[in-house]
Parts: C-alpha cells; structure tokens; sequence
C-alpha cells in the first residue's frame, strides 16, 4: 500500500468527491483556511471530527487514517518505534538521576539502580535481530 499523509489523502478524496475546500469546510463546520492547513499538512482535524469528515470523503476511519500497511513496514517501523523507546528512557533515567542528585534527594542505591535501567535499555540497542 503507497503510504501518503493524511494531508494528501484528504485532497484526493475531496477532489474525487468533487469538492472544493470551502465547501467541504462548510460540511465540517471549519475555515477553508483549516482544510487548506490540512491538506497542507500544517495541521491535522480535530480528533472527535475524523469520523464526519471520513463519512463525507466517502471513507471508512481506517481508510483515511491509513491504519493498515504491508506486513514488513509495518514490522519494521514497530522495531524501529521501541528502539526509540529503549533510548527514550535510557535517557530518562540519567537526566532523573542528575536532577535527583543536583536537588540531594537521591540515595546511591536507588541512583544506581536507575542507572542500571537507564543503560539496560541503550544496551539492548546492539542486541536488535
């Protein structure tokens, strides 16, 4: 499936639709200055409005919001996501022990347990399949 952003896919459809943005902003209740930062991909609709404007474009929710990918992107990306998780909050925890110990209201037990967390996690990094 070609991945597009939902800016993208709203144009499409609307176009397909034979919409123009101010009429498709008079559907949704907007500006036609939002659905252009929409399409635009400078801002997104409102969460709670998703599932109006994919029954106007003609859509189910999951069409527009491009829920389903091919089995290895999609892999991948979940891979790539907790990666970014381990690094995260590898992070976390120096900065919450150099803070802790900055204000004195860290024991070296705890310190060093959340540093071993903290370096459990970038460890795992070099351990990726």
């Amino acid at each position: 499936m070609d991945r597009k952003t939902l800016g993208t896919m709203i144009a499409e459809l609307r176009k397909a639709k034979g919409l123009t943005q101010l009429e498709l902003a008079e559907k949704m209740n907007v500006t036609d200055k939002a659905v252009s930062k929409w399409e635009r991909d400078l801002s997104c609709p409102d969460i709670s409005s998703i599932p109006r404007l994919a029954e106007i474009l003609g859509v189910s929710v999951d069409e527009l919001m491009q829920s389903r990918t091919t089995g290895p992107d999609k892999k991948e990306n979940i891979q790539d996501t907790i990666m970014l998780v381990l690094k995260c909050v590898g992070l976390a925890m120096g900065v919450a022990v150099a803070a802790l110990s900055i204000i004195g209201e860290l024991e070296t037990e705890a310190g060093l347990t959340m540093l071993g967390i903290g370096l459990a996690c970038i460890a795992m990094q070099f351990f990726r399949k």
